[in-house]
């Protein structure tokens, strides 16, 4: 059996509570059918377009004022805009049943209260849904951020500790021991530091920028120990102010020399520098040929999905035919 669709339903009680209304406002009205059908049909469209219209001002406001952020000041401008519009709806009506009929309609106090109490009763059940339908969003866009950080923040961790990782660092390791024994020093510090940060952030869904670009310089440090030259970078970021989410640049560098040649014919050549309220990770873009191509995207979207929740500013890709940037938004300390 074919289902009503909600809003034919409660048209229907709109309408059947349109005609009890009357009954219970005005009962001389039930002397004179025209005029109990008349004052009825006044009615009935009152309460539909209280109904109907509130309900989608709840929702223009609601895309206006967050409840989460501003409830007082959501709440305020829901009951002036309940008021007006439920006043000015009531005359609009009033004069065009006046102007298209000879049934003269007329407001009294006792008719003005009845209203205004019933369409505050309708703007309450409005404005409380939509504060209840926007907490519980606001908990699970928490909730997804939550599982989001805690699934980049391990990818981030896995892959520092994977035994391609451990096996290259102590290789470098290993060669500079006999070469030079302060460089070996410093290469174990910066090597333990990177460990430290990814740890330390693990809990975390912000970071302050100097904080992460300290790591970034430690886990660079140890990337240049092992290309040498064929790896150039250029770090030119002089305004260390805001946040961004932990190991996002690390995941950006670590695409780039994970999925570009480097060698002394074709040295990779690696940008990250600050454009206004963005961090910019540039590569020159020089793809290695696999066999068996690689799946593409999977940490860009895990850092887009993640920012998502962050901040309404995107993540933005710029790909050339030489160059690939990402530019990735620095959330200020105050938001």
């Amino acid at each position: 059996m074919k289902r009503i669709h909600p809003d034919i339903r409660l048209l229907v009680l709109l309408i059947l509570g349109g005609f009890g209304i009357t009954f219970l406002v005005c009962p001389h009205c039930t002397n004179s059918l025209y005029q109990y059908t008349m004052a009825s049909l006044y009615s009935v469209s009152v309460w539909v377009f209280l109904w109907f219209g509130n309900d989608k001002m709840a929702h223009i406001l609601n895309n206006k004022i967050s409840w989460v952020t501003s409830p007082v000041k959501r709440l305020f401008w829901g009951l002036l805009s309940t008021v007006v519009y439920t006043l000015g709806i009531m005359y609009i009506l009033k004069s065009v049943f006046n102007a298209i009929t000879d049934f003269d309609i007329q407001f009294n106090t006792e008719i003005l209260t009845i209203t205004l109490v019933i369409t505050f009763g309708i703007s309450i059940f409005m404005h409380g849904r939509m504060f209840l339908l926007n907490w519980r969003q606001a908990a699970l866009d928490a909730e997804t951020l939550r599982k989001e950080s805690a699934m980049a923040r391990y990818d981030a961790l896995k892959s520092q500790i994977n035994p391609h990782f451990l096996f290259n660092s102590l290789n470098a390791l290993t060669n500079l021991v006999y070469e030079d024994q302060d460089k070996a020093a410093r290469f174990i510090k910066q090597l333990s530091e990177v460990y430290r940060y990814v740890l330390d952030t693990r809990e975390k869904e912000l970071v302050l920028l100097v904080e992460e670009l300290r790591f970034v310089k430690a886990y660079l440090f140890l990337q240049q120990i092992r290309f040498g030259d064929n790896l150039n970078i250029e770090l030119e970021v002089e305004d260390e102010n805001g946040q961004v989410a932990p190991l996002a640049l690390q995941l950006l560098l670590e695409n780039a020399i994970k999925h570009n040649v480097i060698s002394k014919e074709q040295p990779l050549n690696i940008r990250l520098y600050r454009d206004g309220d963005y961090i910019v990770v540039e590569n020159s873009l020089q793809p290695k040929t696999l066999a068996v191509p690689a799946t593409p995207g999977l940490g860009l979207e895990n850092i887009r999905r993640r920012y998502s929740f962050l901040t309404s500013r995107e993540v933005v890709i710029h790909q050339t035919a030489d160059r690939f940037a990402v530019r990735i938004p620095v959330i200020s300390v105050e938001a």
